[in-house]
């Protein structure tokens, strides 16, 4: 189902599905990485509390944080590079949810400087232009300069490198921004594996790339997508359960 984005219960639940789908899809990285989401006021968002795992948020670990970073409601320790969303979020309008993920295929593919290539369907979601890549440092974001400059890097995108950190992904909702992570991880790993092969690499060319991305990953498949990756989730661990 969509989410109600006037329902700040409704908004947490999928904050925490969120983070709980792309610890299963390859972005586990510890305590770190965090999904958003813009709150129904207007005043900041609906963040995953630092300190625990992706595969342990519920939503009871999902806080409201203000623009400048202020704990409102739900406790918790705030993940330093809440800039990275507050800043995507006050630049882009159309976008409603923020992921930042540290998922290895990513990160590796664009520490080796190559452009992601439609070489399996899930590229497709991102051409013709490539990918932003951020540069300006591999360091967290932590200053709200920084966030910013990555928005202006992002532009109109769905998805940015962060070279030698991560990946941020956007989209005008939670299930949207998540389903793209997965996408995007999934892209990068068939392309490390294509090379790794040897041979002669072949991808679809643009107009055939945009043809695809049209059939295959309209807003109704991507809802389906998120919808089924929520259904096939693995339980809180145990340990974990609030």
């Amino acid at each position: 189902m969509p989410t109600d984005v006037s329902n700040p219960d409704d908004l947490r639940r999928q904050v925490g599905y969120a983070c709980r789908v792309l610890a299963a899809h390859g972005a586990g990285d510890l305590i770190w990485g965090h999904v958003s989401a813009r709150h129904p006021s207007g005043e900041g968002i609906w963040l995953k509390q630092a300190g625990w795992g992706l595969e342990e948020i519920t939503p009871e670990r999902v806080h409201h944080v203000s623009h400048d970073g202020e704990v409102l409601a739900g406790g918790g320790q705030r993940h330093v590079e809440y800039p990275i969303h507050t800043e995507i979020l006050a630049a882009r309008p159309d976008v409603g949810a923020v992921v930042h993920i540290h998922p290895r295929h990513s990160v590796a593919l664009a520490a080796s400087g190559q452009t992601l290539r439609p070489v399996s369907h899930e590229a497709n979601l991102f051409g013709p232009d490539p990918v932003p890549r951020f540069t300006d440092t591999s360091d967290l974001i932590v200053t709200a300069e920084l966030g910013k400059r990555l928005a202006e890097v992002l532009g109109s995108a769905s998805a940015a490198f962060l070279v030698n950190h991560g990946v941020v992904c956007v989209g005008p909702d939670v299930a949207t921004a998540t389903v793209t992570a997965v996408l995007l991880e999934r892209a990068c790993e068939v392309q490390l594996l294509t090379l790794a092969a040897g041979g002669w690499p072949t991808w679809s060319d643009d107009a055939e790339s945009e043809a695809k991305r049209l059939r295959i990953y309209s807003p109704a498949a991507l809802q389906q997508a998120w919808d089924y990756l929520v259904r096939t989730l693995p339980p809180v661990p145990p340990s974990a359960a609030p």
